[in-house]
């Protein structure tokens, strides 16, 4: 039960990779138009009417109350820091130098679960952890020329990231995942609508911007609903190297809208750190067969189905 579970969040989150990256392309087409506090708020707002309904055609919205947990709160927070800086990094670099900087992110979240939920890591995985940081070091190559400070912001939404979804495995499984994607989209809105005038204020909107934007709210709507149905179902260790996805998705995207041809530095680094996210899953499972399944599985865990 537990792989099969684990199974259906790998497919999730690689739904939700997709979304998230095809939204990303979308916005950042809208780079020269509009500032980006302009874009968060006008994308999210055609996000959030979309979730508010899908969640009143559910009759979720009967269980608000469950909203008012901590772990829900984190969540939303980090998100709306995550996109703030994602979009900062995105709007001024490549969007598969971005992506490729995001790729950390699964390794990041496995650390993470190993000092917050207590989940085990040995030092292969931790040895995995390490090369993976030094596959960043070479995409951001901090110290030559080619180094770039926006890169830093794509580093602060890994950070960001990490918290979001470590938060997300505490929230209640009775909570539905269609309320938090609302709220979350919500967040992320009203931050857009703090940040447009101090980031140059408002520029006319175009139909054909309006459309992007639709496309892009689409893609995010999936992404958000997605990659919390799968951080909800299976363990993160498990699910977490299936991001991976989203370079693919950013090097035929960036290539195909953008011309984007990225450099040998940003392919190896890219490259370790996928390989240091594939090897650290292996190690995982290694290890999951070794140890009875009553050892495998923490009290903490919520039951197949939720």
């Amino acid at each position: 039960m537990l792989l099969s579970s684990n199974l259906r969040a790998a497919l999730f989150m690689s739904i939700a990779t997709a979304g998230y990256t095809i939204n990303d392309a979308l916005v950042k087409t809208l780079s020269d138009a509009m500032s980006m506090g302009q874009v968060m708020l006008l994308r999210g707002i055609f996000a959030t009417m979309l979730l508010a309904l899908l969640a009143w055609r559910s009759g979720t919205f009967t269980h608000l109350g469950r909203l008012r947990q901590k772990s829900v709160l984190i969540r939303v927070l980090c998100e709306a820091g995550a996109t703030t800086c994602f979009l900062v990094a995105l709007f001024r670099l490549p969007i598969a130098n971005v992506t490729a900087i995001l790729q950390v992110l699964p390794l990041s979240v496995t650390m993470g679960a190993a000092f917050v939920f207590s989940e085990p890591v040995g030092w292969r995985r931790w040895c995995a952890i390490a090369a993976g940081l030094v596959g960043v070091l070479i995409i951001v190559r901090p110290g030559f020329e080619a180094f770039s400070a926006w890169s830093l912001f794509a580093l602060a939404c890994v950070g960001f990231s990490t918290m979001r979804d470590l938060a997300t495995r505490r929230i209640s499984p009775d909570t539905p995942t269609v309320l938090v994607s609302t709220i979350t989209a919500l967040a992320v809105t009203l931050c857009g609508a703090g940040l447009f005038q101090p980031l140059g204020g408002w520029e006319p909107v175009t139909l054909p911007a309006i459309s992007v934007l639709l496309g892009a709210a689409l893609a995010l709507v999936f992404g958000y609903q997605f990659v919390i149905a799968a951080l909800r179902e299976g363990e993160i260790s498990f699910m977490a190297p299936f991001r991976y996805t989203g370079l693919l998705w950013a090097l035929a995207l960036g290539y195909l809208i953008f011309g984007d041809v990225p450099d040998a530095a940003m392919l190896l680094g890219a490259a370790i750190v996928v390989a240091s996210g594939l090897y650290a899953l292996y190690r995982e499972r290694i290890v999951a067969r070794k140890q009875p399944i009553s050892e495998s599985t923490g009290p903490g865990m919520a039951p197949t189905g939720t």
